[in-house]
């Protein structure tokens, strides 16, 4: 008898190949196929598959071995205990970029009305989760993708995010002329010729999300030198970037005047994210976003 548990089993043994969470990646797409968590399966572990659903599981699979990334197949991640849709249009958020969330939201006042904007916000993890955190702060996400905006927007509808406004640009291309106290960015900054594109999930990802020239470096830099003018004279501007670019990001932002220049590391002890206050000269940048 063909039972949830021998199709758990058969599949796992198929994906060992493939995976180094096998097991998980069997459970989660049976659990997705079901429409069930994945405690069903081991409640009802000895049910039966129907012929419709044994098939649709089977396709699943294949598309896994192919190496097509979880949350690709079944449209959804896992954020700061939220559920976000994804597509192959976004990248697939990550644990490493909680890190941004968790610094920011420690600089932003629960009832402030703080003015952030997120550059190249993709599905809209940081954006949306900022806006959901700090209901009164107005924020403002942009990318240069229509596909990737359809995506954010539909998971600013799914949690019910009022406080977030999308707009097509390339980085400040169309942004307001307005200052925020706080910018915040998730930019490419893989080196084009980085061997981990050929490698896992970030096969299937969008290249124009993950590569950037100048050793990866090269967003980041236009984005901290475009920055200048659209910070409050106290604001602040925040970096996720590669585990070996802390010192290259500090180079950048130093050249660039601004001050209380810090790196953070993420949970496996990588310097992940660098914020920097805005840069001494600010006074004299101001009158470039007056109306």
């Amino acid at each position: 008898m063909s039972t949830i548990q021998k199709h758990l089993n058969f599949a796992t043994n198929q994906l060992n190949s493939v995976s180094d969470s096998a097991r998980l990646d069997a459970e989660v797409l049976l659990a997705f196929v079901l429409k069930k968590n994945r405690s069903y399966l081991r409640a009802w572990h000895d049910k039966t598959l129907n012929t419709s659903t044994l098939a649709l599981f089977e396709s699943l699979i294949s598309q896994r071995l192919e190496g097509v990334p979880i949350a690709y197949i079944t449209r959804s991640r896992e954020f700061w205990s939220r559920d976000f849709i994804v597509s192959p249009d976004v990248l697939i958020p990550r644990p490493d970029t909680e890190l941004l969330i968790e610094l920011c939201l420690e600089e932003i006042p629960k009832d402030s009305t703080f003015e952030i904007l997120d550059l190249g916000t993709g599905s809209g993890v940081i954006a949306i989760t900022l806006a959901v955190e700090r209901p009164k702060a107005k924020i403002i996400a942009v990318d240069a993708s229509a596909k990737a905006l359809t995506i954010a927007q539909k998971n600013a509808k799914q949690h019910d995010c009022k406080n977030v406004q999308f707009i097509l640009s390339d980085w400040f291309a169309s942004v307001p002329a307005i200052q925020f106290d706080l910018i915040v960015s998730n930019p490419p900054y893989i080196s084009d010729d980085d061997k981990h594109l050929s490698q896992g999930d970030v096969r299937f990802e969008p290249k124009s999300a993950l590569i950037s020239a100048e050793n990866g470096l090269r967003d980041i830099k236009i984005i901290a030198q475009q920055a200048k003018k659209h910070l409050t004279t106290d604001g602040q501007i925040w970096f996720e970037h590669g585990y070996n670019q802390a010192l290259a990001v500090q180079a950048i932002l130093n050249e660039l005047n601004y001050v209380n220049v810090q790196t953070y590391r993420d949970l496996a002890g990588q310097l992940r994210a660098t914020k920097a206050s805005a840069p001494v000269d600010k006074i004299h940048l101001q009158v470039d976003c007056s109306p």
